[in-house]
């Protein structure tokens, strides 16, 4: 221990006894009151971990102070004369101990207990612990790790398109309506050019922001054929997971606490957080998007990269005609299926909506496809087959309801009793 630090832990000791040694003559009450106090209490000690004294400790250093006349350094820590010797193991058993680890450098620690008292080579009847052994062959270095090594190589897309990486950094606070909200950037990146296919800042990292992020990065740039995420729930979505399987991406998920397959994206990370954000002066959610917008198209896609030589946005546009283009119909596959069973009536029930189906889907099990912004189109499906659109049901209108000898459906402008038949007169 340094002498600085001795320093410190004497004073600390002094502040604890100075009650008892200043000179003031207290009685014997008053000395217990002030014993019980300085034991009871959370101290901050220098150099240490703990936070509380015994009473044994404040009256040895009581002790310590008055015998040598008030002498400030006997207060100081006192260093182990047997410092890196192993109290509890004398020499032959810590020679016995190395020789046994060297011929059995694989066997577990209490292999070795066992193993040195078989061959007499301590005392019988000597107790040794377990973690005495351990902090031996610690400190002796003779804990044999087979720690796997594994094969990480650096790689690359061939084509632009063929990987897409994305993840979720945190950004500033900035004000969304009246109030200060916490940001998050959802990013995506090529990992052929390192082009942005789209990155945007969102109040929330929920799957309704990636799904939307998702579709606007697909709507740019074209269709991946790999999406590399992590482990995130919105990543794990059911929505994701069909979204992806119908537009034949291969949703791809990164290891548990194993960051390192998403390098390129987090050195994106990196590059933001160094280069835009010390920059950006505004103060709202669009102010953020609109100044991100401009610095990936002005800088980052017009830069040179490091690592390929090129520009993003030239290395991508070298083989455009690889990329495959998004469907028309892009949308329908951000759309959400639920599953439910038509009632006898004809009814579903999707988020306290009720729909009206097919009479030939009565007792079926269904999926349902929608937006969720778009309650009014709800398709329908059976076994891979569309139905057409569910239609809002209107119970004043059902109650006029009626069917001809041939079923087919008529409305009438009086109410129908639903369990008779009977016509109720309109007056």
């Amino acid at each position: 221990m340094e002498e600085k630090q001795k320093i410190d832990m004497a004073l600390f000791r002094y502040s604890v006894i100075h009650d008892f040694v200043s000179g003031i003559k207290l009685d014997h009450g008053e000395k217990e009151r002030l014993l019980k106090e300085k034991c009871n209490r959370k101290w901050l000690i220098p150099h240490s971990d703990k936070t509380s004294v015994s009473r044994g400790t404040i009256q040895r250093w009581i002790k310590l102070y008055q015998k040598t006349g008030n002498n400030l350094e006997s207060l100081y820590p006192r260093t182990r004369k047997d410092l890196g010797k192993h109290r509890a193991l004398d020499e032959e058993t810590c020679l016995g101990l190395i020789r046994l680890r060297e011929e059995m450098p694989d066997v577990s620690v209490p292999f070795i207990i066992e193993a040195i008292k078989k061959r007499d080579v301590i005392p019988p009847n000597t107790y040794l612990a377990l973690s005495t052994v351990y902090r031996f062959f610690h400190q002796h270095n003779l804990m044999r790790k087979h720690t796997k090594v594994k094969d990480r190589r650096k790689f690359e897309a061939e084509m632009p398109n063929d990987i897409w990486q994305s993840d979720v950094m945190h950004g500033p606070k900035l004000i969304v309506g009246d109030k200060k909200r916490k940001t998050y950037l959802i990013a995506f990146i090529d990992d052929h050019s390192r082009l942005i296919p789209y990155g945007q800042f969102y109040t929330s990292e929920n799957v309704l922001s990636f799904m939307h992020a998702f579709e606007q990065a697909l709507l740019r740039r074209g269709l991946p054929r790999k999406l590399y995420v992590d482990n995130g729930s919105a990543y794990r979505s059911r929505q994701l997971m069909h979204t992806a399987a119908c537009l034949g991406i291969a949703l791809i998920r990164a290891k548990p606490y194993s960051p390192e397959g998403k390098g390129k994206i987090e050195r994106v990370f990196k590059t933001i957080r160094s280069q835009f954000i010390p920059g950006f002066t505004g103060k709202s959610l669009e102010d953020i998007n609109q100044a991100f917008e401009r610095w990936l198209t002005d800088e980052y896609h017009a830069r040179k990269h490091s690592s390929t030589g090129q520009s993003p946005i030239s290395r991508f546009i070298d083989n455009i005609e690889c990329i495959r283009s998004t469907p028309q119909n892009l949308r329908d596959h951000f759309r959400k299926v639920a599953r439910r069973r038509v009632n006898k009536d004809r009814s579903v029930i999707l988020d306290r909506i009720l729909y009206e189906a097919p009479v030939k889907l009565i007792g079926k099990q269904v999926e349902l496809l929608y937006h969720e912004d778009e309650r009014e189109s709800v398709e329908v499906r059976y076994k891979n087959k569309s139905y057409g659109m569910l239609v809002q049901i209107d119970i004043h209108v059902n109650c006029r309801v009626k069917r001809d000898k041939n079923n087919n459906i008529a409305i009438s402008s009086k109410n129908i009793a639903p369990e008779s038949g009977q016509i109720w007169g309109v007056s």
